[in-house]
């Protein structure tokens, strides 16, 4: 107990030292960066290592006199990383528009995307979330209209002077068509995917948006969260990603139900009742 005393602030700055470097490297893992970051670490720890070990006075004397340059050269490598993990801090996952407005726009998005992927019809949304997509806004066209499965249709035909772009979807509207996203540097598991696909997980790379694609060649339906693709979804699949995002109460609701059927029938039924004699 005396121990605990004497050094739970060791502790407290160790949780505290261990919670950061796991959120830097939550916020790194998936950037063009990681790479060079990893590298530089481990330039760093060999040769502090050797400094040490070998008494290599000048080495250490330069370690410590570039620390701080150091930490500028840093900022000014991963500025678009720093940038992006900032803004994803201070934002969160809750959408504002109400409960009905959500799930009426749900099911409005979700058929338009199964309608353009069975038309073949080549598409790229962005949901906005948190972090206003403005500028990305300006790259295009606003709009400022209702969203609908035909609006979608009209703005992504081939022959649509707006169709070659990404279209904006805030608080449930169109916002603008047309618009340049960032497009992702990292390396894509899958090749085939083309430059909607990349800029679709650039988007959620650099701000807390919800990207779908629909493939023109494929019809295929995918979604970019965080920095990570998920491809060729399953119509089914894609509602209940949907539905996830927007309406994660609904989940818990359903698994409330559950656990209420389940009690129910683990208890004393009406035909058990039925056979207690009189």
């Amino acid at each position: 107990m005396q121990l605990l005393l004497d050094h739970w602030r060791d502790g407290v700055e160790i949780l505290i030292l261990w919670i950061g470097i796991y959120q830097i490297y939550r916020a790194f893992r998936a950037t063009r960066g990681a790479k060079i970051l990893v590298g530089i670490v481990m330039i760093l720890a060999i040769l502090t290592a050797l400094a040490f070990i070998f008494q290599l006075k000048v080495i250490a004397w330069i370690l410590v006199r570039s620390a701080l340059w150091g930490a500028f050269a840093v900022v000014i490598i991963f500025q678009p990383e720093l940038r992006s993990a900032l803004a994803k801090l201070g934002s969160s996952s809750l959408f504002s528009f109400s409960k009905n407005q959500r799930l009426e726009f749900t099911s409005v998005l979700a058929d338009a995307v199964i309608m353009l992927a069975k038309s073949r019809l080549g598409a790229l949304f962005a949901l906005e979330k948190d972090i206003a997509l403005r500028e990305l806004a300006d790259t295009g066209v606003r709009l400022d209209a209702e969203f609908s499965a035909e609006l979608a249709q009209s703005i992504f035909h081939p022959k649509a002077a707006l169709h070659d772009g990404g279209l904006i979807l805030a608080q449930g509207r169109v916002a603008a068509a047309g618009c340049v996203f960032p497009v992702s540097q990292k390396e894509m598991a899958d090749r085939t995917l083309g430059l909607r696909h990349r800029a679709a997980v650039g988007l959620s790379e650099e701000t807390d948006a919800v990207a779908i694609v629909v493939s023109e060649e494929t019809g295929a339906i995918s979604i970019a969260m965080n920095g990570e693709l998920r491809h060729n979804l399953e119509h089914a699949e894609f509602r209940a990603i949907l539905e996830e995002i927007f309406l994660p109460e609904k989940k818990t609701e359903d698994e409330d139900a559950e656990e209420l059927l389940d009690s129910e029938a683990d208890g004393p039924g009406a035909s058990d009742r039925g056979m207690v004699s009189d």
